[in-house]
């Protein structure tokens, strides 16, 4: 099934112009504090200057280029993109290794929108130091901050419509700006040649380390890729070439000013190349653009950060939690956990750092671990997809190595703010590990049985009117994916626990499609008219409405004569009333004799942790609170604990 957002993957000028609001907010606002971060604290000289625009140069063409906006925009899913979509797609060759580049990937990218907001805001906002080096930009920060993600539980569906038209004007305001610069001093076009770039990281003192700065030219590169089922690739790349170009001219602009203006001095963390190029008079204008800028950059974030825990929840790698659609735009969602986690961890930087340039000495290090993950996963793609071996390998060894380097660099920053990223990438990763592993661990011991065994015990069951009817329709949750067998959890609950008679029995299953969207099911039968097997299909980014799906499927069985939905209760059909539905969830619960080693220990409380604060079963399924109930039933992982027992006269 196709995306939903096809309608505006064809290319249009108004399909371009919704890509420069959506897409490119994090590396377009990276000429506020790029150049800046490569400059501080160093003598000013033309190796130097023109060396690091070099780095910037190549960066943006062989990294952000070449490998998002042509390799990985090709490595969609159905049109959708990013680290999970990248995971879909691979899985399916059930490689067990691929899990952990998509797990440490998710978490890296996360762990990076804790300082991608505070960064951009605070580096557009310190621009009023210019103009009242006193005012205190860090309360100035919190609000704008606090508004913005107040505002994310309403939707951006209206104030959506003015992103794609400020961010065309930021791009024209950056062009223009730098384009003068680089009349002024055209010598700076040098920079094109690489050999500046080598000889800055091989000969200038210290030069390999400068590429931790140079990374922040593409830090939005990865963000590009995971919001491509958003725009489409063709509109992508059309407004790439736009944005490119205006991004060189900024960044060529800022260099020749500071050639043309300094010679030996030393660069101080508080000046700021980008506003040095702006005309005094301009200054207040271009603030307030460069402010709305890194607004809509930091909202682009934020959405993508919904969009990638939902993503992960369906694909079962993280606990339920609440998913809030807020407007009618389709795919547009507020997770209201995720939004103040990340208002929380902002503000906290914000706190910490204070300043843009301290921030800086922080950013980048997550993401190149998130940047090496999906080269690893992109490696793997072209293997199945039959590319030719040097392909692959070249391909692979070329950004290893580039993405190698800039890790290597990154890892200054570990002690000087970089571990805050870091910690919190960790703990995210180590959250997604626990789950995934007692997810696995739950489906490896949990048996399943013959459903054919207990046709004849379910038939009697059924017609034993010493027991009390539980409900006239009784529906399980299964995890077995076909009609020949069955939980032995399920047996369990129906025979031994509280026998259940029911005159209807339903076994239903959920399974999480490698595809983005589409919903569809299979009906088979067990016991005509008496019991089913339901298999629903959801695509990972289709939000699972269980119990809307569950009625229509019965509706149409109804219509079909399939089964009958009035009461079977004789006082209440005879006034043609509807058939009562109960569904019965069961919670695994690991049996208290069994001997656990210590990492198993370890993964079942911290699962039972985990779900001790996420939503509910049944919230998550969508079903009707009043006609559920949960049981809780024991599966062994483990051998039972040996006790020897003697019996005494």
């Amino acid at each position: 099934m196709p995306s939903p957002h096809s309608g505006i993957h064809k290319l249009s000028a108004a399909g371009a112009l919704v890509t420069l609001g959506i897409i490119f907010g994090d590396i377009g606002t990276s000429p506020i504090y790029v150049l800046n971060a490569i400059l501080s604290g160093n003598v000013i000289s033309a190796p130097l200057v023109i060396g690091g625009l070099s780095c910037v140069f190549w960066t943006l063409l062989i990294v952000t280029s070449f490998k998002y906006v042509y390799l990985a925009l090709n490595a969609d899913n159905n049109g959708e993109g990013g680290i999970f979509a990248l995971y879909a797609l691979v899985r399916r060759y059930k490689v067990s290794w691929i899990i952990y580049p998509a797990l440490v990937g998710c978490a890296s990218l996360i762990a990076d929108g804790f300082i991608t907001p505070p960064i951009s805001i605070s580096s557009a906002v310190e621009g009023l130091h210019i103009i009242n080096p006193d005012i205190p930009t860090v309360p100035i920060v919190i609000i704008i901050l606090t508004f913005l993600f107040v505002f994310q539980q309403f939707g951006t569906k209206i104030i959506g419509r003015i992103f794609g038209p400020v961010m065309f004007i930021w791009f024209l305001m950056i062009g223009i700006l730098g384009g003068k610069e680089i009349i002024h001093n055209p010598e700076v076009l040098r920079a094109i040649n690489p050999y500046y770039a080598y000889v800055l990281l091989v000969k200038y003192p210290g030069g390999f380390w400068l590429l931790g700065a140079v990374f922040l030219c593409t830090t939005g590169g990865e963000a590009l890729y995971s919001d491509l089922g958003h725009c489409g690739k063709q509109n992508i790349r059309a407004s790439w070439t736009f944005v490119l170009f205006m991004l060189l001219l900024n960044y060529f602009g800022q260099a020749a000013h500071i050639l043309g203006s300094h010679d030996t001095l030393v660069w101080a963390e508080r000046k700021s190349t980008f506003y040095a190029i702006m005309p005094g008079w301009f200054l207040p204008i271009g603030i307030t653009i460069a402010t709305l800028a890194t607004v809509i950059a930091s909202q682009a974030l934020i959405t993508g950060s919904f969009t990638l825990v939902n993503e992960a929840m369906k694909l079962r790698l993280w606990p339920n939690m609440k998913v809030v659609y807020p407007t009618t735009t389709q795919g547009q969602i507020y997770l209201p956990a995720i939004n103040w986690i990340l208002f929380f961890g902002c503000v906290a930087v914000i706190l910490l750092f204070r300043h843009s340039s301290e921030m800086e000495a922080a950013y980048g290090l997550a993401i190149t671990i998130n940047m090496l993950m999906t080269t690893a996963l992109l490696a793997y793609l072209l293997h199945v997809r039959r590319k030719p071996a040097i392909v692959i390998w070249g391909l692979a060894t070329a950004f290893v190595v580039i993405e190698g380097a800039f890790f290597t660099s990154n890892l200054l920053k570990f002690q000087n703010g970089g571990w805050f990223t870091i910690m919190i990438a960790i703990f995210l990763f180590m959250a997604m590990w626990v789950f995934y592993k007692a997810k696995q661990l739950r489906k490896k011991h949990i048996e399943f049985v013959e459903i054919q065994d207990y046709l004849e015990p379910i038939q009697e069951l059924m017609h034993d009117e010493t027991i009390p009817k539980e409900a006239c329709n009784l529906v399980y949750m299964s995890m077995a994916s076909d009609k020949s067998r069955i939980d032995s959890n399920i047996i369990y609950s129906i025979f031994r626990k509280r026998p259940k008679r029911a005159d209807i029995y339903w076994f239903v299953h959920i399974d999480i499609t490698n595809e983005p969207y589409g919903a569809s099911y299979v009906v088979d039968t067990v016991i005509p008219k008496r019991c089913f097997f339901v298999k629903l299909s959801f695509g990972f980014k289709v939000e699972h409405k269980v119990n809307l799906m569950f009625n229509k499927i019965v509706e149409e069985m109804v219509k079909g004569g399939e089964v009958d939905e009035i009461s079977h209760y004789p006082s209440l059909r005879k006034f043609n009333m509807p058939a009562d539905f109960k569904f019965i969830l069961l919670k695994s619960r690991v049996a208290i004799d069994d001997a656990l080693k210590p990492h198993e220990q370890f993964i079942i409380k911290g699962y039972r942790l985990i779900k001790s604060i996420s939503l509910s079963t049944a919230a998550d399924f969508g079903l009707e609170l009043t006609n559920v109930e949960e049981e809780s039933v024991p599966i062994r992982i483990a051998p039972s604990s040996k006790i020897e027992l003697t019996r005494m006269n």
